[in-house]
């Protein structure tokens, strides 16, 4: 069976880019556990402060502001360690329940 230059370089794309995703993952993780473990070179973590709100008649929303609420978020990429990065949770200042 007979490979076309194309299909060649189709399949090695389809394997480069797992691997170079497993790759930036794996540098994320340890660039956070290098700031964890020397601190002077960046915060590790940060905080986000959000406002609950919760859904009310006509596709409304009531924002409690009186009772702001604090996340934990890491400085990276990725999600590391349990906790959402500080860039995606910062997308989000309010947050509907239910």
């Amino acid at each position: 069976m007979k490979f076309s230059r194309v299909s060649v370089i189709l399949k090695a794309i389809l394997i480069a880019i797992p691997l170079l995703m497993v790759a930036l993952y794996t540098v994320d993780y340890m660039w956070l556990r290098f700031r964890m473990t020397y601190p002077s070179s960046g915060p590790a973590f940060g905080t986000v402060r959000f406002y609950l709100a919760t859904p009310i008649k006509g596709g409304k929303e009531e924002i409690f502001f009186d009772q702001p609420q604090t996340e934990t978020c890491v400085r990276s990429l990725f999600p590391h360690l349990g906790y959402s990065p500080c860039w995606y949770s910062r997308e989000k200042v309010v947050r509907v329940l239910g």
